[in-house]
């Protein structure tokens, strides 16, 4: 299960687009077929703070380009519907951004960056609806604790991001990227193929140069399966380096925001503004927390060298040759970069499946209930949605059901001992006696696995046709986990997970780093239309 109607969102306060910032510059990368260059396509966090600071480019001129690029891609072009809704006051925000660079008072490096939010956040003015239509008009009255900081860093936000509906914990036969409220994201690799989820709109809007950084939520694979398959760094954090205060949940947990990029050096930069402590999420103040970290100090070139890495061969990802091809590359080049490799497994795995599940729904129902209350949103209570999708049925549920919505419904609470009995199991087997087992048997840094196999075709009425991936075990553990490009399948993007312990971020970034910088595996999107069969001669 992948956790983690073109209805734009707009307001009348919208920016409208205009022609002006996609003149072609020097550098300037080419778009889809019928649209103009785009100056600022691939650029990194830290050019674009380099250029800020040279007087070269101020953060308005950064963001109009972005909502520029939406325009002509997003909302036409190719239609990749990855943005649900624009922020009306971004260019304000721009603009306040600039002042206070004129000022001599940069916030650090963050400032002035345009980033794009997941549509589960809480962020002013913009609506907050899991892409449902029951949330289309809930427009929460604070922001998220994840917003605020990075209000603080000086990030500007853009808008917010398609996914999967209710995160993809809907039904078992969902189409990843789709919601009633924001129609089918598409992959800009090959723009049949699925984006994967729930992170759609967030991976596609990154890989597609429509800014700089996004932000996604996971709660089993919604940062790492799009972040793969859409050719990006995607860090799931430990539970509790994050606040999830003012996200709509599915299971505390396992629930975590976290940083979609272009690079490792991109993300570990909107990691470091992201996580701190939040009194309104007692996870984040829990025993074994460190300090805060700058994860910028842990861009190492050398991360590798010295490192025990455990290479999972039983990653539960099903055999592909282009696949298994690329994955014995990334071992070529870990052990290259000084890294010795050793043969590992997790032995509880899969064990702990069916306990997930049961955690997953029962926590779904007291979460986002929880949330609905908390945040006075126009339904208040699951068997609510449940009814408005009857209701709405032709918008909600033209493709598939809601059958996860119903059994979550259906759950008696969090005081049912067999809900208990499954969060403990669950916990135990995929951490004390898996993942962390496995690390401490063979003295290993990480652990390693493909992510995921190739995007496969996007199949409304079959739904996704999901070919396994090796990032499981760090979702149910709570433990850290970081996807970097290591190769591709016919264009279409392949990923290596890297998994740690808990609090482990700094050290898979290390990895995480010196494996991007020697493979340098990421290649941009070229947005064709589907995977072409060669002619027989």
């Amino acid at each position: 299960m992948l956790l983690g109607c073109a209805l734009l969102g707009a307001c009348e306060r919208q920016p409208s687009p205009t022609s002006a910032s996609s003149a072609e510059a020097p550098g300037a990368e080419r778009g889809p077929a019928g649209t103009a260059p785009f100056a600022f396509a691939e650029l990194e966090v830290a050019e674009l703070q380099a250029r800020m600071a040279r007087g070269e480019l101020d953060s308005r001129t950064l963001t109009r380009a972005y909502l520029d690029r939406i325009a002509a891609i997003d909302h036409a072009g190719p239609t990749l519907r990855a943005v649900i809704e624009l922020n009306p006051d971004a260019l304000d925000e721009a603009d306040v951004r600039d002042a206070e660079r004129a000022a001599g008072r940069p916030r650090g490096p963050l400032h002035g960056i345009p980033v794009l939010l997941k549509d589960n956040i809480d962020a002013t003015p913009m609506a907050n609806s899991a892409g449902s239509l029951a949330l289309a008009g809930h427009r929460p009255a604070r922001d998220a604790f994840l917003v605020r900081r990075l209000r603080d860093a000086g990030a500007v936000l853009l808008g917010k991001t398609n996914l999967s509906e209710w995160a993809n914990f809907r039904s078992s036969r969902s189409t990843s990227g789709w919601s009633a409220r924001g129609g089918q994201t598409r992959n800009p690799y090959v723009l049949d193929r699925s984006p994967c989820g729930s992170s759609s709109g967030s991976a596609v809007a990154v890989a597609a140069s429509l800014a700089a950084v996004a932000i996604g939520t996971e709660t089993d694979g919604s940062i790492l399966c799009p972040a793969a398959v859409n050719g990006l760094v995607g860090i799931k954090p430990t539970v509790g380096l994050v606040s999830r205060d003012g996200i709509i949940p599915i299971a505390a947990s396992q629930d975590t925001a976290g940083p979609m990029a272009r690079s490792v050096a991109d993300a570990a930069v909107l990691l470091a503004a992201m996580a701190g402590p939040d009194p309104a999420d007692p996870a984040t103040g829990g025993t074994g927390r460190p300090p805060p970290v700058d994860y910028v100090v842990h861009l190492r070139a050398d991360g590798l060298h010295g490192a025990r890495i455990g290479i999972l061969r039983e990653h539960g990802v099903d055999a592909q040759p282009d696949v298994d091809a690329a994955f014995e590359r990334a071992i070529g080049t870990l052990q290259a970069a000084g890294a010795t490799v050793v043969e590992a497994r997790i032995a509880t795995a899969g064990e702990w499946s069916d306990d997930e599940f049961t955690v997953l729904l029962h926590e779904f129902r007291d979460g986002l209930e929880r949330y609905l209350d908390s945040r006075q949103a126009p339904v208040r209570d699951l068997p609510a949605i449940v009814a408005f999708n009857h209701d709405h049925a032709a918008q909600e549920l033209p493709w598939f059901g809601q059958e996860l919505l119903e059994r979550a419904a259906a759950t008696p609470g969090l005081d049912d001992p067999a809900y208990r009995r499954a969060r403990d199991r669950a916990r135990r087997l995929a951490r004390e006696q898996g993942l962390e087992a496995a690390l401490r048997d063979g003295r290993l840094d990480a652990l390693v696995a493909p992510t995921v196999g190739p995007a496969w075709p996007i199949d409304p009425v079959n739904g996704d046709n999901f070919t396994g991936a090796g990032y499981g075990v760090a979702a149910v553990a709570g433990t850290p986990s970081i996807t970097v490009p290591m190769g591709d399948s016919h264009g279409l993007p392949l990923g290596i997970v890297f998994l740690g312990p808990a609090w482990s971020e700094g050290r898979l970034i290390e990895l995480a780093y010196a494996f991007e910088r020697l493979s340098a595996a990421r290649a941009a999107p070229r947005f064709l239309a589907t995977v072409s069969i060669p002619a027989p001669e």
